[in-house]
C-alpha cells in the first residue's frame, strides 16, 4: 500500500473527525468510513513495525531548551508508543543518549506500526507527548541534543 494513500487518508480522519477508517484489500478493494459523537480509543501494538522517517525542525522558543536542541516531528497522525509493547521498557527516556538509526517510539497509523528511527546521534533532552496520545502530523514528540554518543 502506497504510504502516500495512508498519509491521506490519517489526514481524512483527522478533517472530517472520523473515528475509523478501514480498507480491506483482500479480494475486493473496500473503504469504510466511522464517525461518532464521541471518540474511543483503544489500541495496542500488535503488528510488526515499519519504518518512518522522522521530520526534524531546529527549535529556540522553549526557554527550558538548550540552544542547540532540535526537534522531532511526528511523520503522521496516529497514535504514539513510547515502547514495543505494553509493559515493556520505553525505547527512550529523558537523557538517553541515542545514535543515528536508533528507534525513539511507534506510531500506529491505520494498523500499522510505524518505527520513528532518530536521523543523527544526540541525548533525549525531553519527550513532549504521553504514551497512547494521539499525534497529529507534524507535532513535535522530542527535543533532542546532537553530539557524538558512539
Amino acid at each position: 500500500m502506497d504510504i502516500e494513500f495512508v498519509r491521506n487518508l490519517a489526514k481524512l480522519l483527522n478533517e472530517e473527525s472520523l473515528n475509523v477508517i478501514e480498507v480491506k484489500e483482500e479480494g475486493e478493494f473496500a473503504i469504510r468510513l466511522e464517525k461518532h459523537a464521541q471518540q474511543a480509543l483503544s489500541v495496542a501494538p500488535e503488528v510488526a513495525p515499519q519504518k518512518a522517517t522522522p521530520q526534524t525542525e531546529t527549535t529556540k522558543e522553549s526557554p527550558t531548551a538548550s540552544s542547540e536542541a532540535t526537534q522531532i516531528l511526528s511523520p503522521m497522525v496516529g497514535v504514539f508508543y513510547a515502547s514495543p509493547s505494553p509493559g515493556a521498557k520505553p525505547y527512550v527516556s529523558v537523557g538517553s543518549k541515542v545514535k543515528e538509526g536508533d528507534v525513539l517510539c511507534i506510531i500506529e497509523a491505520m494498523k500499522l506500526m510505524n518505527e520513528l528511527t532518530a536521523e543523527q546521534a544526540g541525548t533525549i533532552e525531553e519527550i513532549l507527548v504521553k504514551n497512547e496520545d494521539v499525534v497529529e502530523y507534524n507535532q513535535p514528540l522530542f527535543r533532542i541534543v546532537a553530539g557524538d554518543n558512539e
